[in-house]
């Protein structure tokens, strides 16, 4: 090794070790995409359960029409199903970013990734408490409101960890933006924010950053 290649190497130590001070760099591309791929099967579930309920294309008398009775059995169905999707995503998340915590000898709770839960979830839990009152009058902005909410959580917690945090935020407001614009299709966007796109996000991180 030539002193310039060992300047460059102790440069290179000391540079992550100073990101370890103030970032938390061990999340893992594979939870983004474990993550992607469950809300991608969530996703599809509700798809076919909604299907089931509302197939208008039997309906051949407003007699047929679920009523509302059916049609608020069904909402709860779909959050009951939006909590178990989350909740596996999660645990999901928490078992890689855990795994290469450990491999890189970092503290999954440390001062750093405290700060930057505490980051996420202001954002989170103040979408998630506007998406409640939604669900009452104004159902069709749901989806929408919880990319954006979710971006908005995204960048503010990407100042303890990896800059790609903040362009995936980016990204999900963008497209809650979006689709705000097609009320009707609100499944679909949110199929793509929280499945495909952590997919991407994840897939990138994994080739760029851990292989």
């Amino acid at each position: 090794m030539t002193e310039i290649d060992k300047q460059l190497s102790d440069l290179k130590q000391i540079r992550q070790l100073m990101e370890r001070s103030s970032k938390f760099i061990s999340l893992s591309g594979l939870s983004g995409i474990s993550a992607g791929i469950i809300a991608l099967l969530g996703a599809f579930a509700a798809r076919w359960r909604i299907h089931d309920v509302l197939d208008f294309n039997n309906v051949v008398s407003y007699r047929a029409i679920p009523s509302f009775k059916v049609l608020h059995s069904l909402m709860y169905e779909l959050i009951g199903m939006a909590a178990i999707t989350l909740i596996l995503a999660v645990s999901a998340a928490f078992f890689f970013t855990n795994k290469k915590a450990n491999e890189q000898g970092q503290s999954l709770f440390d001062s750093i990734s405290i700060r930057m839960l505490v980051n996420l979830v202001i954002p989170l839990a103040t979408g998630g408490l506007f998406c409640l009152f939604l669900l009452k009058d104004n159902i069709a902005l749901v989806a929408p409101a919880m990319l954006i909410f979710y971006g908005l959580a995204l960048i503010n917690g990407s100042r303890y960890t990896v800059d790609h945090i903040r362009y995936l935020g980016i990204a999900e407001i963008c497209l809650g933006l979006v689709a705000c614009l097609f009320p009707g299709k609100g499944l679909l966007f949110w199929a793509l924010g929280f499945g495909i796109f952590h997919i991407v996000y994840g897939a990138v991180m994994y080739f760029k950053l851990e292989r």
